[in-house]
């Protein structure tokens, strides 16, 4: 069909095309091919390729307006018209073989990609040099294309992305978008052209649309049917949904959630024309990831959640089982699922490895170390750096920027087993930590603490790519760490921001400021003890208004940290009162980590549980059978009385004794073992 045919001034369409034109922004590289190509500079071909909505339909009506100005007869196919068949198309494009003043326009192209081939190798070799052929379509062209030498001069291909920033605001204002609505408009759509027509459409009708403003289910449904269309299955829907939600989307992340599935739905991902690849995974245009997470949150929150936690716990144990070097990624994997959550910081994640990376520190950075530290903090906080550089140098981290190697933060992460005199005379930090681990809970046989320390050049020290990396490298230490107790996080005038961001992640700033030089630190803090990194991450990971302040999970209690000789206390206790619950419900230990362990099941039947397994474990250790029958004669039998116990036993008084303490001793250092190290007790401290 001829261009011109509909678009003639007193018809409808000339109408449409003048509205069309007014509102058509950016495109100039574009632009300039086509115009390049047009006139006997360029290719022969024009290959443009994008997500659906990205603009393709709009370009090829401006190509078409362009050619008509220079006098060029115009053709346009419509692969959503036409029968996918080479007689159906070369009827339609005929005229194209004719005339080297032609332009043949070919929309919708994935409607026809079988012919592709044929489109390739029978019908435009015998197109004449001078005429100009686009097509455009979701999918990029077939590498065939490319592999054929004799294309490499005719043939360009244009991937079309998003507008730029400023072409954005340019369709903005021409859609009359007030400018209140402009930045709630813009983190939804970015420059994706038509999110942001129908989202203008919507929000300049919205009287009552403020900074607030959210796109409506209708306009995610219409989003949804025209980038996204009709999938196979619901086992593609939910590979795509996982797609949305997570970060990145590797085989082995979808293996987590669709252990059957995953190889076959991971290759139909990666060829989703809106689904792009990275060095770390594939990962969909900014535009549908929103659409299809606001869509499955309004529709079934329920599986939203349940997808959620799946892909928490996976990216959780990867975290944990990462090797040092792809710590960070695997946080920042794991952070990025609570993107919505506005108590965090922005995600300054790029696609891949982004502007900075983390480095160990080698003997040539001490220098380069020493004079960031002097020039960011002064001459105590660079003593305090060089002391700490030669006494545990693999605790630093150095951050570099990617394209140039130039250093522009360290950090240190300094475990720490007793107080050292010279290291806290060297380091009042650190001589702070101390006193406040000592004045509140102190370090119990086996525990650590760990002290963070940062220096930055001043661009970099409040929220920015370069802080990301260094607390998604904090948060994978605290995180992978076995036998912590406090974890402390120095600051130097920390911001506003900063405080709040902290204390979202549970480090309460304490009120001792120790002092460098002339300036003052705040010591942020936790007690990994009372608040487990397991039970931490579970507030972390909580899906926004997903709780009520009645769920008891909603905000789980801080855990109670007892000294060896409390605990061994309160085993004695819980011992004689195994067969009243009741009363085994008023323990302390039902609040420590020993039941904090055993999720899901009720405090003082856990405790009761473990007593019971600590006991009967001994029957199998040949030297503790007496200490064995001892306590089950004692506590798992109800006998009244001691006596009454060793006369059952048919033990002397004294004998029946030394094998209940020595059997009450053996119970209380198997619960403090797995008080102190956890049910895994395998992992050493990091």
């Amino acid at each position: 069909m001829s261009s011109g045919d509909i678009d003639k001034p007193g018809l409808l369409g000339g109408r449409l095309q003048v509205a069309r034109e007014m509102s058509f922004v950016g495109r100039q590289k574009e632009l300039r091919l086509f115009r390049t190509a047009m006139n006997g500079g360029g290719c022969s071909v024009l290959y443009v390729h994008g997500p659906g909505g990205i603009g393709k339909s709009a370009l090829l009506r401006r190509f078409a307006h362009e050619a008509m100005l220079a006098a060029r007869q115009v053709f346009v196919v419509d692969g959503r018209t036409l029968e996918p068949s080479t007689a159906a198309f070369e009827a339609e494009a005929e005229q194209v073989l004719r005339d080297a003043n032609t332009v043949l326009l070919i929309d919708n192209f994935e409607h026809m990609q079988g012919l592709e081939g044929w489109l390739r190798e029978r019908f435009l070799p015998r197109v004449p040099l001078g005429a100009l052929v686009v097509i455009a379509g979701r999918y990029p062209p077939d590498m065939r294309w490319q592999a054929d030498p004799g294309w490499a001069g005719a043939l360009e291909v244009l991937p079309l992305r998003d507008l730029q920033i400023t072409d954005a605001q340019a369709l903005m204002d021409s859609s009359g978008v007030p400018a209140e609505l402009r930045e709630p408009l813009l983190a939804f759509a970015g420059g994706h052209p038509l999110a942001l027509l129908l989202g203008a459409a919507v929000a300049v009708k919205d009287g009552g649309a403020s900074k607030r403003w959210m796109p409506n289910h209708d306009v995610v449904a219409t989003l949804l049917d025209q980038l996204v269309g009709e999938l196979p299955s619901a086992t593609h829907r939910y590979a795509l949904e996982i797609c949305a939600h997570a970060y990145m989307t590797t085989e082995d992340l979808l293996r987590a959630a669709l252990p059957e599935e995953a190889a076959c739905m991971f290759l139909w991902l990666r060829r989703l024309p809106f689904v792009e690849s990275s060095s770390l995974g594939l990962f969909p245009h900014d535009v549908v990831r929103e659409v299809l997470e606001a869509d499955l949150r309004w529709r079934d929150p329920e599986g939203y959640a349940v997808m959620h936690d799946r892909i928490h716990a996976h990216l959780a144990d990867r975290v944990r089982a990462a090797s040092d070097a792809d710590v960070p990624g695997a946080v920042a994997a794991l952070l990025y699922l609570h993107r919505d959550n506005r108590a965090l910081a922005d995600f300054h994640g790029g696609h891949d490895e982004g502007e900075f990376h983390e480095d160990v520190l080698r003997e040539e950075d001490v220098g380069t170390l020493l004079r960031v530290a002097t020039t960011t903090e002064g001459e105590a906080s660079a003593d305090s750096a060089a002391f700490w550089a030669r006494r545990q140098p693999e605790a630093f981290r150095v951050y570099r920027r990617t394209e140039t190697g130039q250093v522009v933060a360290f950090s240190a992460w300094l475990p720490l087993t007793e107080i050292d005199e010279e290291e806290v005379a060297a380091d009042p930090i650190v001589a702070g930590a101390w006193a406040h681990a000592r004045a509140t809970t102190p370090l119990r046989a086996g525990e650590y603490l760990a002290v963070s320390r940062l220096w930055a050049l001043p661009p970099f020290r409040g929220l920015s790519p370069v802080m990301d990396l260094i607390q998604w490298r904090i948060i994978g230490n605290c995180l992978r760490a076995e036998r912590m107790a406090w974890s402390y996080i120095a600051i130097r005038h920390p911001s506003h921001a900063w405080m709040e961001h902290l204390r979202h992640y549970d480090m309460r700033d304490i009120t001792e400021q120790p002092r460098l030089g002339d300036h003052a630190y705040t010591l942020f803090a936790h007690d990994w003890r009372a608040v487990p990194a397991q039970a931490w991450l579970g507030q972390v990971s909580r899906l926004p208004d997903t709780t009520s302040p009645e769920d008891p999970g909603a905000a789980p209690a801080e855990l109670a940290v007892l000294s060896q000789a409390e605990f061994s206390e309160e085993v004695r206790k819980a011992l004689r009162q195994l067969s009243r619950p009741d009363e085994l419900s008023a323990s302390p230990l039902v609040r420590t980590r020993l039941i904090a362990e055993r999720a899901g099941q009720d405090p003082a039947t856990a405790l009761g549980d473990l007593l019971r397994q600590a006991i009967d474990d001994l029957r199998e250790d040949p030297r503790a059978v007496k200490s064995y029958r001892a306590l089950s004669a004692t506590f798992l039998r109800g006998t009244p009385t001691q006596e009454m116990a060793a006369e059952r036993l048919g033990l002397p008084f004294t004998t029946y004794r030394r094998h209940l303490t020595a059997g009450i001793e053996r119970v209380f250092a198997d619960l403090w073992h797995r008080e102190l190290y956890g049910t895994d007790t395998s992992s050493a401290h990091s």
